[in-house]
């Protein structure tokens, strides 16, 4: 690959990285409630999927689940019911702080960095919209014969570099206002937002076609 080649990536990706999406609206509401390693295990979430993502193209997985309507079906919903749940049980959390409301200290509870991990894996792992950019960005940037498995990770390391430097500043950003987000008041209205946020994201991608 030229240099041409990898900045135009660089910058298509960047563009795809720094658009809203779930990843944003995760660690949004990681960071003020669990802390700034949360943050940093939902990118290493975001970036192991990549790595998934990318080892299905390498194996053309990721062209049969766009092929077959079954399996994106399948995929696509999965997808869908996990972030409607985290909707979901970010909304039941809002409301019952707002039950909670009289006591001193309202209970939180903080992630595992292993949970936080999970979290931002599964967020991408089962989002067949990332899938469909491996798809429709790769093919641009390898012809066929640069199709190989080390030009391939190389795209996938340059798509998690830039994710590292767009989330972990946005992680930085949201340990600063810490202290204001984990006010009662303010953190009710953070997880009313994400839940319907990513219930937005659940019945968009429900909707999706291939």
């Amino acid at each position: 690959m030229d240099l041409s080649t990898i900045l135009a990536f660089i910058t298509v990706t960047t563009l795809l990285v720094v658009s809203p999406g779930p990843n944003g609206v995760l660690i949004a509401k990681t960071v003020p409630t669990s802390g700034r390693l949360a943050g940093f295990a939902n990118i290493a979430g975001f970036m192991t999927a990549f790595y998934i993502h990318g080892t299905f193209v390498m194996f053309g997985l990721s062209v049969l689940l766009v092929r077959s309507a079954e399996l994106f079906w399948f995929v696509k919903m999965l997808g869908a019911a996990y972030l409607c749940y985290v909707g979901l049980k970010s909304l039941y959390q809002a409301w019952r702080g707002s039950i909670l409301q009289q006591q001193t200290t309202p209970a939180r509870r903080r992630r595992t960095l292993l949970k936080a991990y999970g979290e931002g894996l599964l967020t991408n792992a089962l989002n067949p919209k990332v899938s469909m950019f491996y798809i429709a960005a790769f093919p641009q940037f390898l012809p066929l014969d640069h199709a190989t498995a080390g030009n391939i990770y190389f795209l996938v390391l340059l798509h998690s570099i830039i994710n590292l430097i767009w989330f972990a500043t946005m992680v930085m950003v949201f340990s600063r206002i810490t202290s204001f987000a984990r006010n009662g008041r303010v953190e009710r209205w953070i997880k009313a937002a994400t839940g319907v946020v990513f219930i937005g994201f659940g019945m968009k991608l429900a909707t999706l076609r291939a």
